[in-house]
């Protein structure tokens, strides 16, 4: 299993420029530790950032092994090497702020503070997970934290995400939606379609582009035009937009930070595009990730544009964490991790009898509506749908 390396032992060192990365179009980089927003951070809440970012990690890197021994199934999208995003943005997060991404969803999940025991029980196919073993890699929800999923449908989540911005602003309610997409879901018409609502109606949405370079398995260059970035065509759309190097947690801080206060203050939309790297494949599914990019770039990657590496090493350089400390944090995720599969292990699946359970609310709360229409077809819909409360026949 791939580990993070000799995290401690590596002082930090100027990075090659990475291949296939696209131009930054930016001034050059600054010592965003400097920024308010920075600089009012206490050295247990940057302890934490780095603890939230190995308990990713470790995380994935269990359901990985799990999935190949053949716990688990259908589709896993690994979101190691992009750790500090979703870490970053909910460290910003004010109370009426929102969060809905695509399928690479289980670190956004973990970052908002939903639990590894009901995020590996959902990929084990559990009822004891976050979507009752329904929903699987790509539907992680949790309403209650403002997180929205966790959707399959590429650039599916962008309007939705508009949707939740435009209701906090329809609303009155001081509040944005960050709202994520891999660099593959850019040339999808409805992801044009909500730049230009966003910002014809200055609706407090962020898009954030997640861009690790190859989409499903086609590179940057090969799939989208570019002059310089992607972030770039927000210009077409009167958007602010800006870049962001996604190893350099002030950094990412810092731009999502401008990016919420814009939003807040002025209910105006940004596109931000984050460079940053998968080490492993598309999903699972992708036998050819080592093929359309070499051992040697990926390598490199891991080795300078790691992001846990990369504050790890800030923080033993500010005096913040110890090595040993920094394996005890280590050691403390790998044990959830852990725990959290033995608890996915020992939990039951769900019963035929809750099939059609959460399909539609009119349904599981017996609403007037549900009394008229017909809601499931076939011969197979439970008996108990099938009453005087439901007229579903």
């Amino acid at each position: 299993m791939t580990n993070t390396g000799n995290l401690t032992s590596q002082p930090q060192q100027q990075p090659p420029s990475p291949p296939h990365a696209p131009s930054r179009s930016i001034a050059p980089s600054k010592n965003y530790a400097q920024d308010p927003v920075n600089q009012s951070l206490t050295n247990d809440q940057k302890v934490e950032f780095l603890s939230q970012m190995y308990r990713i990690r470790r995380f994935e890197q269990a359901a990985l092994r799990y999935y190949n021994q053949g716990k688990m199934g259908g589709f896993l999208h690994l979101y190691i090497g992009q750790e500090s995003i979703a870490v970053a943005t909910v460290s910003v997060l004010t109370e009426n702020d929102h969060i809905i991404t695509a399928y690479r969803d289980h670190g956004h999940a973990l970052a908002v503070g939903m639990t590894m025991n009901e995020c590996m029980a959902e990929l084990f196919g559990k009822r004891t997970g976050c979507s009752k073993g329904k929903g699987g890699s790509m539907h992680f929800f949790a309403p209650d934290k403002r997180f929205w999923g966790g959707h399959g449908i590429v650039a599916g989540q962008t309007p939705l995400g508009l949707g939740i911005a435009f209701a906090l602003k329809y609303r009155g309610i001081r509040g944005a939606c960050f709202t994520f997409l891999g660099d593959g879901a850019v040339n999808q018409g409805v992801f044009s379609e909500s730049l230009n609502l966003a910002s014809l109606w200055n609706i407090p949405v962020i898009f954030v582009i997640e861009n690790n370079l190859y989409s499903m398995g086609t590179s940057l260059r090969r799939s989208s035009a570019i002059r310089s970035c992607l972030a770039q065509r927000a210009e077409g759309f009167n958007m602010p937009w800006d870049t962001v190097d996604g190893a350099n947690f002030y950094e990412v801080r810092s731009k999502l930070a401008a990016a919420l206060s814009r939003a807040h203050e002025e209910s105006r939309p940004t596109l931000l595009e984050i460079f940053t790297y998968r080490h492993y494949g598309h999903s699972v599914a992708d036998a050819n990730a080592k093929k359309y990019r070499s051992e040697e770039e990926i390598e490199l990657y891991k080795q300078y544009h790691d992001p846990i590496r990369h504050w790890q090493n800030t923080l033993l350089e500010e005096g913040v964490i110890t090595a040993e400390d920094a394996e005890e944090i280590d050691r403390a995720a790998k044990q959830e991790a852990a725990d959290s599969a033995a608890f996915a292990e020992a939990s039951d699946y769900p019963s035929l009898d809750e099939l059609f359970d959460d399909v539609y609310w009119e349904i599981d709360n017996k609403t007037p509506t549900s009394k008229y229409g017909r809601y499931f077809f076939g011969d197979d819909v439970p008996q108990r749908f099938l009453n005087q409360d439901h007229n579903v026949s």
